[in-house]
């Protein structure tokens, strides 16, 4: 594969982003999490005591710390229980039957979509047929665009959604009203009182431009190797599975270092994108874009991310979110290795199913074969 000089392109901006989940860039936060008592004067006058209610408390208003603007810690939003594992176990549920429903729902895709590819392919024909007997139109925008799309890779095609949905999250946080409710659902916190729904949205959610264009770079760079490997339902499974495994990995080290603060941001499903690439093909050469004449292995530059990542979660480095990025990484050197055949090649059991309700219901085909394999 021709990788030299723009595969790898986690330039400074893309070490900087699958350096973070997301670049939790800094929405990774040290978070004051104390409750202060509020001083109350006590006075006893002449006949008369002055009680003293209970001491009412306040949360600290701490700024979610990062280079560049950043949204703020809305106390109302700002939740801090006590530190207790106990806390994680409706995450780690989530967690399981999400990535159980994800394949699940990508092998049904598959399914479908190679049953459609028929008719589709018929329907290409006639509209191709059509297109030939229709004038041309000059200067036509769908025209235009049609090309264009046609001229992308399929990984292209397929992370294109990907990147519309983070560009629209990222414009949400530019509505002051939506504050709030970003915080609340598009940041992953195992401080909040909101736990599993952000543990999906915050893998779609970017507060920085500069971060948002970094992580999507990459994903771009990187989309047609992944899907050329997995297929675009089984890239898709593994990349939304990813963003909660790791921000899972993520709640884990939190709680257990006491580092409680809010993340967002891509890059702990890109480093598993990452990841499953330089696993599956350690020997590709690799390039930083701004420096190409220098090449590398993708074996290596995996080995020093992860090394960067242990240290920074060893070190209590602050600045990214070192436990998301290295939680992504796990999952996808251990997917390429063994949850490859341990998921995906085990899924003909559900499509059997899914096959047989398909031709016992309306319009069913009667006795079909199984499903693909």
């Amino acid at each position: 594969m021709a990788w030299r000089g723009c595969v790898l392109r986690w330039a400074r901006e893309d070490m900087i982003s699958t350096a973070t989940r997301g670049n939790r860039f800094t929405l990774n936060t040290q978070q004051r999490c104390s409750f202060r008592k509020a001083a109350k004067d006590t006075k006893t006058k002449k006949g008369v005591i002055e009680e003293t209610g209970p001491s009412h408390t306040e949360p600290s208003e701490g700024l979610i710390h990062k280079r560049g603007a950043s949204p703020p810690v809305d106390p109302s939003v700002a939740y801090t229980p006590p530190r207790s594992f106990g806390r994680l176990v409706k995450p780690l549920v989530f967690t399981v039957g999400f990535t159980a429903c994800s394949f699940g729902t990508a092998a049904i895709w598959q399914y479908e979509s190679l049953k459609s590819r028929v008719q589709s392919y018929f329907d290409e024909v006639r509209a191709d047929w059509l297109e030939k007997l229709r004038p041309q139109k000059q200067g036509d925008l769908r025209k235009w665009i049609n090309q264009w799309w046609n001229s992308l890779s399929e990984g292209q095609r397929t992370v294109t959604g990907i990147i519309a949905a983070n560009a629209v999250v990222f414009c949400c946080w530019r509505v002051p009203s939506l504050q709030r409710s970003m915080i609340k659902y598009f940041t992953s916190n195992p401080a909040s009182k909101t736990l599993c729904f952000p543990m999906l949205l915050s893998t779609f959610s970017h507060y920085s431009f500069f971060h948002m264009a970094a992580n999507m770079y990459v994903l771009w760079s990187f989309s047609s190797s992944i899907v050329s490997m997995l297929g675009r339902e089984q890239f898709m499974a593994v990349y939304v599975s990813a963003g909660v495994i790791s921000t899972m990995f993520s709640y884990v080290c939190k709680t257990a270092s006491g580092r409680l603060g809010p993340s967002l941001g891509a890059s702990g499903a890109i480093m598993t994108v990452l990841a499953a690439v330089c696993t599956k093909m350690p020997e590709a050469k690799l390039a930083i874009i701004f420096l190409p004449m220098y090449a590398f292995s993708a074996g290596n530059a995996l080995k020093a991310i992860v090394a960067m990542d242990t240290a920074g979660l060893v070190l209590g480095w602050r600045y990214f979110d070192h436990a998301a990025h290295l939680g992504g990484a796990i999952f996808g050197i251990w997917y390429i290795m063994y949850g490859h055949e341990l998921i995906w090649k085990n899924r003909e059991p559900l499509v059997k199913v899914w096959h047989d309700l398909r031709t016992k219901g309306p319009g069913g085909g009667g006795n079909g074969g199984t499903g693909p394999l």
